[in-house]
């Protein structure tokens, strides 16, 4: 991905969902969409935001002005949603939902059963980064090629990086289209939409600066972090090794093991980021067996008890100041 401060052109980002459910056993879903659907009412958009990173964009551009509901709780691994009969009337019901199906496969399904609003998909407005070689774990086969497997538990996110949010100009795209969902439903308030959209983005590209000026004299660029959840942060010239896959719930092999204790030994790295979200018995031995140090660093996938107090800003904010730190930074 280019790392010029240039933000595309907001492209076209929605598809319409329209008609009832044709499902035998949804009805009740139709029924939902049509009672709770809160702007045929009262003129308040309601939206559906699958994951705290869409949740913040939304709380941001739509404020008070729209009824907001997120579909993965705080402390829930994103990538182990699992959506109740509840959560599945919320969408059926909502104006807007919004979701990243690379992400959360299950919000997409829901949304194609039993969706009757808007729905801005991530991947129609944002270009994901390409999965490097070196982000990748598998094995060889019997000629030496590499295979790829699906992450152990499960989840395959092919050939591009899910984790979109840690560019903020990338986040800044997500609010310009935000907006203009939001306008197309209740374009009443569509200036307003558009000033907090602005404003937003006015907040994405100082952060933005700030990782560029952060990393612009570094004794080190490499850094090994528990999965690859960071791939949209090299932007800065920062050289990420996950120790597991692109799913936290991957599982190296001795071999992976083997070469990012080279890595450290080789690159002088000082420390090993673990993560809130995931377990830290893989990051903290690797440590331990590299004689080096733990942090953590966000992946901001979602909020937890520890991080209940911040947001977005905040989050990559204290990223960047243990990036610095650990690469010697000044």
């Amino acid at each position: 991905m280019s790392s010029s401060p240039t933000r595309r052109a907001l492209r076209a980002s929605a598809l319409l969902l329209a008609g009832s459910v044709a499902l035998s056993g949804c009805s009740a879903f139709s029924d939902a969409s049509s009672s709770s659907s809160s702007n045929g009412s009262d003129g308040t958009p309601s939206v559906a935001a699958s994951f705290y990173p869409l949740e913040f964009v939304a709380q941001r551009v739509g404020g008070d002005l729209i009824d907001l509901s997120v579909l993965t709780g705080p402390g829930q691994e994103p990538h182990d949603l699992e959506l109740t009969v509840a959560q599945t009337a919320t969408v059926a019901g909502a104006d807007l939902v919004l979701l990243e199906e690379a992400l959360q496969p299950v919000v997409a399904d829901a949304v194609e059963q039993n969706g009757t609003g808007r729905v801005l998909e991530v991947e129609d407005v944002v270009t994901l980064r390409p999965v490097t070689e070196s982000h990748d774990h598998g094995e060889e086969d019997d000629d030496g090629h590499e295979e790829q497997h699906s992450d152990d538990d499960g989840h395959d996110h092919g050939d591009e990086d899910p984790h979109f949010w840690l560019d903020p100009l990338l986040m800044a795209d997500l609010a310009d289209a935000v907006a203009g969902e939001l306008a197309e439903i209740d374009p009443d308030h569509a200036e307003e939409y558009a000033a907090n959209a602005a404003a937003l983005v006015t907040d994405l590209e100082a952060l933005d600066a700030a990782w560029t000026d952060g990393f612009a004299d570094c004794r080190r660029d490499v850094v090994v972090v528990s999965h690859d959840a960071f791939g949209h942060l090299s932007r800065y010239g920062l050289d990420f090794h996950g120790i597991a896959g692109l799913s936290p719930g991957a599982e190296p092999t001795p071999a992976d093991l083997g070469e990012l204790q080279a890595l450290i030994r080789d690159e002088g790295v000082t420390t090993v980021f673990g993560e809130t979200l995931a377990p830290r018995a893989l990051s903290e031995t690797l440590a331990r067996d590299a004689g080096v140090s733990t942090a953590v660093l966000d992946p901001i996938e979602g909020l937890s008890d520890e991080t209940a107090g911040e947001d977005y800003l905040s989050l990559m904010e204290a990223n960047l100041e243990a990036l610095r730190e650990a690469n010697g930074c000044r």
